[in-house]
């Protein structure tokens, strides 16, 4: 026992380190906002059905991890050697023995398959209870939502209504990206020229954070979007908003001399209107998101930064310095041109209706 004090000792030095990194490991795995990006905790059907594929497997692999390493634990005490032990009998296979231990994998993975590709073949089917169709397109690096119900298109926010099986038809503008929302559907690549599907309903209102899941360049970490749930009332204040959102000359133009009507200006002449559409309904695609609602957006930069005055006058000061390898370049605006563009981005806000979920974000 002398002998094995020190190396007691030695062990023991390990056992902060090990606390440490444990409570580490564990503090990553939560989120402050309360919106966490997992699959362990499905909000959506889609979800809900990987969920139960994921929970069942589980299951099983537990009782089969206990009943190996129990059976090899009492293997180890029941046939262990002793000193003076005749030579165990040499043998060369048991039939029963390898019989069983084939079977009882098989049954296993029947258990296993079985649920699998119904699973499969239940989330590849093509919704037919009226579905809200939304068109997405993934973008170097963001993420573009058209809905031809209502002839609106949008980005970085896709908003649903809850009780509704939304219906995504999904394609690329540029390279391969992969749309994934953890907590309502499972990924889906989408390709250049061509269209894949992913479908959900979610009756739990809230907001669902959302990744590309494939590595597409520089800034693919940060292409995230947000999927907005919200009760049907909510929605349709939402679209209608959004519909009413466009250039303030097409709404009762702001004074000459106002500062909103100073960065409408400076957008039409400094290219800005080149890249971006400011009305949502009928709205092209272009080379860079659509902006009409952003001054009510949560995030810009899909998803990078707060939608807070400091940042979109970071974001319009040096694109390039904020999300690296973007098409946005350095416009050499000084900070008046700056404080005009933002006072002109918030007017392109969404007001929601009485009641509606407030998605107004506040400036610095």
């Amino acid at each position: 026992m002398a002998l094995r004090i020190p190396s007691l000792r030695r062990a023991a030095r390990w056992v902060p380190a090990l606390c440490v990194t444990l409570a580490m490991l564990a503090l990553a795995g939560c989120s402050p906002d309360g919106y966490p990006q997992t699959t362990l905790a499905p909000k959506a059907d889609f979800a809900e059905l990987l969920d139960q594929v994921f929970r069942r497997s589980f299951q099983l692999a537990t009782i089969v991890f206990f009943l190996v390493e129990g059976a090899l634990v009492w293997a180890l005490f029941r046939f262990r050697g002793k000193p003076g032990d005749a030579e165990p009998e040499q043998n060369h296979g048991n039939t029963v023995l390898e019989v069983v231990w084939t079977a009882i994998p098989a049954v296993i993975l029947v258990f296993i398959a079985v649920p699998t590709v119904q699973t499969i073949f239940k989330t590849a089917e093509v919704p037919t209870d009226n579905p809200l169709v939304i068109e997405v397109t993934g973008h170097q690096w963001w993420w573009e939502f058209r809905y031809p119900e209502y002839n609106l298109v949008t980005a970085g926010d896709m908003h649903v209504p809850t009780g509704r099986t939304v219906d995504l038809r999904m394609t690329t503008g540029d390279v391969l990206h992969s749309f994934w929302t953890p907590q309502l559907a499972g990924k889906r690549d989408v390709f250049p020229k061509r269209d894949n599907r992913l479908w959900f309903k979610t009756e739990t209102p809230g907001t669902y954070p959302g990744q590309c899941a494939e590595f597409c360049g520089t800034q693919h970490a940060r292409m995230a979007f947000q999927v907005i749930a919200q009760a049907p009332a909510d929605f349709d204040a939402w679209r209608v908003g959004l519909a009413a959102v466009s250039a303030p000359a097409d709404s009762g133009a702001p004074a000459p001399d106002s500062l909103v009507a100073r960065g409408q200006q400076l957008f039409a002449t400094k290219a800005c209107v080149g890249c971006h559409a400011v009305s949502a309904v009928g709205a092209p695609t272009m080379v860079g998101p659509n902006l009409a609602g952003v001054g009510s957006r949560s995030d810009i930069a899909s998803g990078w930064l707060p939608n807070t005055d400091e940042n979109l006058a970071r974001w319009l000061k040096n694109p390039q310095a904020v999300k690296s390898g973007v098409l946005m370049p350095n416009l050499g605006l000084t900070d008046e041109e700056i404080t005009a563009l933002i006072a002109y981005l918030r007017s392109l806000s969404v007001v929601p209706a009485p009641g509606a979920v407030a998605m107004t974000a506040t400036g610095n």
